[in-house]
């Protein structure tokens, strides 16, 4: 796939593709043939309540296994959700992410590979590579050696179908394993939690000392710290907090895995990271592959962390990186134990967001997983590696955690309306921001009261259901799941239409339901200008216009914030939006095209208000050659605003509006 010798074109960016839309689907039949989480009938969920944390208890006397340790590992597997009896992304299944990867590929063949980035470049000779063009074999979707099924269904005498679908079932596996790997290590059964440090390691399935380590030392801290929540079957399970906690001595030295080959990896201490370069080389016919080298944050100050999913599997993915006429991210986390990988020196320029702008000023971190299969869930031990390398590169690069700087690839802008249609909605809706936040350290919470001009979007992610369709089938119902988004209507009314995206649809287009349709949709985090009240509804400025979504009392959707907004300039009856903070023209110096301000189908017309998360100024990194001596960064004098349009951000001109407090008057 050459790359052209000339310059590319003045408009940066990609030209019209397919949209990256996943096919990974997941059967909606399949969720209503599964076994029931306990049991059948009525009489079940009469009995639900309590039921876990009594099988807890259960397993942890009958394998002589800490109660609080089986609670800790169980936690950071899956938060003691049961998904219903759905595998994750690497073929867990239940409360302790028992793995049986035969089973989870005839259950859902499907699954492949990648999202892998795009590089927004603008050069036409380098196609959209589609998820479906990309794809590995469905049998590399999951490591051969997770099959602890088997070895939990040896140990307990218990039929893999019951470890598999049964709650109660799938702890006592969980104990048999951590019990047997305990035995393994020549350490007795202690009823201490301090002589369970190794064989935690150990449960995390990890093959690298580091993420073993990490691993376990998350175990600790969530035993330490103490947690309490309802699951997606409705189960209250409370781990009591035990402050003072620690390993016992020598433990850590037990655990007895590889080291990692770190190489000049970027990671905070304590987690487990490999270096695993992408290639930067040429590839022939004047194209190379596949990043561009930078001195980032001297030449380029870095603002930006973009959160994908891949699409795929983990060593798909790893393939893919390391492919030269691919392209290429920073960073891939792995679902089933967190182990982390970084592909991109940091300082260098991935091709990964589908916007030039934005991959000149971002990090790419992809995470091992499904959009349109709700159900192929995140591990915790996966959220918790990646909040903590994000929160490691916010602060070292001055990155603030919120959700104008920590985007998920589908909150980055087209560079300009006709690529809108093609640009990416992973991680999707099903992606829980809202937990992410929390693990960051800048959980969402309400910063005003109802004057403060302003919302920002926190539903109750598991009570939080919207209707989606097109997971398997165009059209088709997904599953019903928690969900991180509220949509947005024309009216205060489900019956209203959906608010229309003029860049995504077209002039005349709806807005739908689509899993992978963003036009009328808002995310936890993000935060919106209030527009109005009316009973249990609230209007937000969206995309130019006046969007509602219901905002009981009962059951708020969001909390009242207060911060600065803009609004177009006195006389003016509307002004441009841009996917890019470009220069003016007089700017270039002679042998860097001039990178055209072209506006976005979008206008925010007079007396509306949108929320600011930023102030930059004008930048264009001209990078087109192999040979970085032509490499040159543009500055200007244009100053932008960032600001939460509608789903995506985007960028107006300083000298287009005014700045204001939000709060009302």
């Amino acid at each position: 796939m050459p790359r052209s010798a000339p310059p590319p074109p003045p408009v940066s960016g990609r030209p019209p593709a397919p949209a990256r839309r996943a096919r990974a689907a997941v059967a909606v039949a399949a969720a209503a043939a599964l076994l029931p989480l306990f049991g059948t009938g009525t009489a079940a969920h009469a009995d639900a309540s309590g039921a876990l944390q009594r099988a807890f208890a259960d397993a942890a006397g009958k394998y002589g296994v800490p109660r609080s340790v089986l609670l800790g590992v169980s936690y950071m597997e899956s938060r003691w959700d049961g998904h219903q009896g759905v595998p994750s992304v690497t073929g867990g299944y239940g409360p302790m992410h028992l793995t049986d990867a035969r089973t989870a590929l005839t259950d859902h063949p499907v699954r492949q590979a990648g999202d892998g980035g795009d590089d927004g470049r603008g050069d036409t000779s380098r196609p959209l590579i589609t998820r479906t063009q990309a794809a590995a074999p469905a049998t590399a979707s999951f490591p051969a050696n997770l099959t602890t099924v088997d070895r939990a269904a040896a140990l307990t005498g218990l039929a893999a179908a019951d470890l598999r679908e049964r709650p109660a079932a799938n702890v006592a596996g969980g104990a048999a394993l951590l019990a047997a790997e305990q035995r393994r290590l020549g350490e007795p059964l202690s009823a201490d939690p301090a002589d369970w440090y190794a064989a935690v390691a150990r449960y995390s399935g990890a093959d690298d000392r580091g993420t073993a380590d990490s691993f376990a030392d998350d175990v600790f801290d969530v035993i330490r710290q103490g947690q309490a929540r309802t699951t997606d079957s409705g189960q209250r399970v409370v781990l009591a907090a035990r402050p003072g906690l620690a390993p016992a001595a020598g433990q850590a030295a037990r655990v007895g895995l590889r080291a990692d080959d770190t190489g000049p990896a970027e990671c905070p201490p304590g987690l487990g990271c490999e270096w695993v370069p992408a290639p930067y080389q040429e590839t022939g016919g004047g194209d190379y592959g596949n990043h561009d080298l930078a001195d980032r944050p001297q030449d380029i100050k870095i603002d930006t962390i973009v959160i994908h999913d891949t699409e795929g599997s983990w060593d798909t993915s790893l393939k893919l990186v390391q492919d030269p006429t691919y392209l290429a991210w920073h960073y891939t986390v792995r679902s089933s134990d967190g182990h982390v990988a970084q592909h991109v020196p940091v300082k260098d320029v991935g091709w990964h967001a589908g916007n030039w702008y934005t991959n000149a000023k971002s990090i790419g971190i992809e995470h091992e997983g499904f959009l349109t299969d709700p159900d192929a869930w995140y591990t915790e031990a996966m959220y918790r590696s990646s909040a903590r390398l994000v929160r490691y590169l916010a602060q070292k690069y001055d990155v603030p955690l919120n959700r104008q700087h920590i985007l998920g690839h589908d909150n980055v802008p087209g560079p300009t309306g006709a690529y809108v249609p093609g640009m990416h909605t992973d991680p999707g809706p099903y992606w829980d921001w809202g937990h992410y936040m929390a693990l960051l350290g800048a959980p969402v919470v309400p910063t005003a009261g109802p004057w403060g001009g302003e919302v920002t979007i926190d539903p109750d992610y598991a009570a939080n259901q919207p209707a989606y369709t097109g997971c398997a089938t165009a059209g088709a119902a997904c599953p019903a799941h928690g969900s991180e988004a509220v949509r947005l209507y024309t009216a205060p009314s489900q019956d209203a239409p959906l608010v229309r995206d003029v860049a995504l649809h077209g002039a005349g287009g709806a807005s739908t339901t689509d899993v992978n349709d963003v036009g009328a949709r808002a995310s936890t985090g993000q935060q919106y200008a209030v527009a109005g009240r009316q009973g249990d509804w609230t209007a937000i400025w969206y995309l130019g216009q006046k969007a509602w979504f219901r905002n009981p009392a009962s059951a708020p959707t969001a909390v009242d914030a207060t911060g600065l907004v803009v609004t177009p300039k006195k006389g003016l009856a509307s002004v441009p939006v841009y996917g890019r903070a470009y220069p003016e023209a007089s700017a270039y110096p002679a042998g860097v095209p001039v990178q055209a301000l072209t506006p976005m189908p979008y206008t925010i017309p007079a007396g509306q208000r949108y929320v600011v998360g930023g102030r930059v100024h004008g930048e264009y990194d001209y990078s087109v050659t192999f040979d970085t001596a032509s490499h040159q960064v543009v500055r200007g004098t244009n100053v932008y605003y960032e600001i939460q349009l509608g789903h995506r951000v985007e960028y107006v001109l300083a000298s287009d509006v005014t700045l204001l407090p939000s709060a009302l008057s």
